[in-house]
């Protein structure tokens, strides 16, 4: 939380009930930069207090494999992200869970400890072997994006939306077998094509982890109002982005991020939208040498976030935010994190077998969760 910037006590007092939960952050990328012997106690001394500091109750923690890694060493280096995520849950049992269904989280949040999801992003290490979903999913993986900012194995990824590609032969058994599995698919990255095949394909819901309004601001990584639309038919959450040059070209305030959800909650409805902050500052400042600091992400400026929201701590800030643009309390709640609990408690490692919630197609409607 930036200084001097603190949230109003009814703002605080509204975050201490929340259930938050954060979709995306990339804190497994610091984590593993450390030594081995370094990754729980750096995870518990850096990354516990600021979830427990913003009020997180469920942290999704993606494995993203950075292009010095690709791709003759993305299966090593998706392997060893993986180990570090589970080392820095074991290592630090007396604060976080590692979770891998709805009862995990529910005994997390029962025991006052942080749920952890482990998720891929982008599917590296997998190449186009769909049955290496099934290998991820043994160690633990219970959300993944199959694609980018280019082009892989089952997908393009958003920034080549110009060769208007749908998914791979691989990337449709991907689909089947995710939801074979009980894998979220995540469409956060997805090429435009890629989204619009998934929803035609995809009979459980589906989320957007990291993605905010395209209609607000148009970058390739914003959804479109018909793809907000076609996610929330199917039962799925879209959460919010809160990367700065994401939202606006020059006024980096957590207000335009007020605006993103309140268009995300138009569209989508209340009841599926979430939060996925993608918080980056400190994940750079961990990874890049001082030597050649990244000036860019993915062509976007990489030293711009919303003040006071550079973080997990200043979460609370946000609360605050949505309360001052008069926002009911129990929306601000659900979309804090009671919109996501819902839907990986209903779909988290479930496989389709054993399903017992009605069944998910795009048609709006048809998705069944069970009451919080």
């Amino acid at each position: 939380m930036s200084a001097g910037s603190a949230p109003s006590p009814a703002a605080a007092e509204l975050h201490r009930r929340a259930y938050v939960a954060d979709t995306h952050n990339d804190l497994l990328c610091a984590v593993v930069a450390r030594p081995v012997d370094r990754w729980g106690s750096f995870f518990g001394e850096r990354w516990v207090p600021q979830l427990r500091a913003g009020g997180v109750e469920l942290q999704v923690l993606p494995v993203f494999i950075e292009d010095a890694y690709r791709p003759e060493g993305a299966l090593r280096r998706t392997l060893r992200m993986l180990e570090a995520g589970r080392r820095a849950a074991a290592e630090n049992a007396d604060a976080v869970r590692l979770c891998l269904d709805g009862a995990d989280l529910d005994a997390a949040a029962e025991s006052g400890r942080i749920g952890l999801v482990l998720a891929l992003e982008g599917a590296h290490g997998i190449g186009d072997d769909v049955e290496l979903l099934e290998t991820v999913h043994r160690l633990g993986v219970r959300v993944a994006s199959l694609a980018h900012f280019g082009r892989g194995g089952f997908a393009d990824g958003s920034g080549e939306d110009a060769t208007g590609s749908r998914l791979t032969s691989a990337g449709v058994r991907a689909v089947a077998e995710m939801e074979r599995l009980g894998m979220l698919f995540d469409v956060s990255h997805l090429g435009a094509a890629g989204v619009g095949h998934v929803l035609e394909l995809a009979s459980r819901p589906v989320i957007a982890t990291h993605s905010s309004a395209r209609a607000l601001f148009d970058h390739h990584r914003n959804l479109s109002d018909e793809q907000l639309r076609g996610i929330a038919a199917g039962g799925g959450v879209v959460c919010a982005n809160f990367y700065a040059p994401f939202l606006h070209a020059s006024d980096f305030s957590v207000d335009r991020l007020v605006d993103h959800l309140e268009h995300l909650v138009s569209v989508a409805g209340i009841e599926r939208v979430g939060i996925g902050p993608d918080f980056l500052k400190e994940v750079l400042a961990e990874t890049t040498p001082p030597c050649c600091e990244a000036t860019e992400v993915a062509g976007v400026a990489a030293d711009e976030y919303l003040p006071g929201l550079e973080g997990p701590a200043g979460l609370p800030l946000l609360t605050d935010a949505l309360l001052r643009r008069g926002w009911r309390e129990g929306d601000i709640l659900a979309v804090l994190g009671g919109n996501v609990r819902r839907l990986f408690r209903a779909e988290l490692g479930v496989p389709s077998a054993g399903r017992t919630v009605g069944s998910a197609g795009t048609g709006a409607g048809a998705f069944v969760a069970p009451d919080e």
